[in-house]
């Protein structure tokens, strides 16, 4: 999960002043956490509640109380307007999207079980109270199961093949970050933006380059470092010195929140 959260934080000072290259500084001074991290916090904190022996409330309902809780705790980290809204919702119900909060905020349900359908299950369980679009689903899915996979530390090639051939068949030999990037804009939408975040994992040699190839496409720079950076991690493994950068963007509250997932992830 400190993947993802590594690529927000990174990614956060890109989003509207892209930049096309790989050659930046990877913490700038003006890096925060965005709504991508306090999402990805409050599915990781649904979870540690899901799987608690106190615990009477399905995933679903954990991941609505949570994320409502996290969003309205920190307002202003960039959250787009049908989610806003969502948020201060009183009987908050799905609203068809297909935007990239599917994607950003889906990795820790890969890191809570070893069975994929499981997984997958899952992801469109806390997915669907609000991007029950299928392709808002499928982008969820995608990206857990390219953790999967990673983790699995499957080949890059059949990684990309298996992606292809199950969710995104635009992902042929010519889909590559060079031919991407020319014509790449900032874009919401998963079916736009997590094909080039596996993508960007696919071309890359560690976890940071990883990020930088995500926000060198432009677009949505800190949701894509966020979907690539999920899934970098679990193929490359991340450093206590990545770990503890990320920590110091973020408050005792939300570290607490993390703390208690590692220890569900751990059991």
């Amino acid at each position: 999960m400190y993947g993802a959260l590594i690529g927000d934080i990174v990614g956060s000072i890109y989003e509207f002043h892209n930049i096309k290259k790989k050659d930046f500084e990877l913490f700038g001074d003006r890096c925060t956490f965005t709504d991508d991290s306090v999402m990805t916090i409050a599915i990781a904190k649904s979870l540690t509640q899901y799987y608690s022996k106190d615990n009477n409330e399905t995933l679903a309902q954990l991941a609505v109380k949570n994320m409502q809780e996290l969003g309205r705790e920190y307002p202003g980290r960039g959250y787009g307007g049908h989610f806003a809204y969502w948020l201060w919702d009183l009987d908050p119900k799905p609203y068809n999207s297909y935007g990239n909060g599917a994607s950003m905020r889906i990795s820790p349900v890969a890191e809570v079980t070893l069975d994929l359908n499981k997984a997958l299950n899952m992801a469109e369980e806390v997915t669907a109270v609000t991007h029950n679009h299928p392709e808002g689903i499928k982008g969820a899915k995608a990206t857990v199961h390219a953790i999967f996979l990673a983790r699995d530390k499957k080949k890059l090639e059949d990684i990309k093949k298996i992606i292809k051939d199950n969710y995104y068949p635009q992902m042929d030999e010519s889909f590559t970050l060079d031919n991407i990037r020319k014509d790449y804009y900032f874009n919401e939408t998963c079916q736009e933006t997590v094909p080039q975040a596996i993508q960007a994992f696919i071309e890359s040699t560690s976890l940071e380059d990883a990020i930088r190839n995500a926000i060198s496409l432009g677009g949505d720079s800190d949701t894509l470092a966020c979907i690539t950076g999920s899934i970098a991690e679990a193929y490359y493994g991340i450093s206590d010195e990545l770990i503890e950068k990320a920590k110091s963007y973020l408050d005792d509250n939300l570290i607490s929140i993390i703390n208690n997932f590692e220890k569900l992830k751990n059991n």
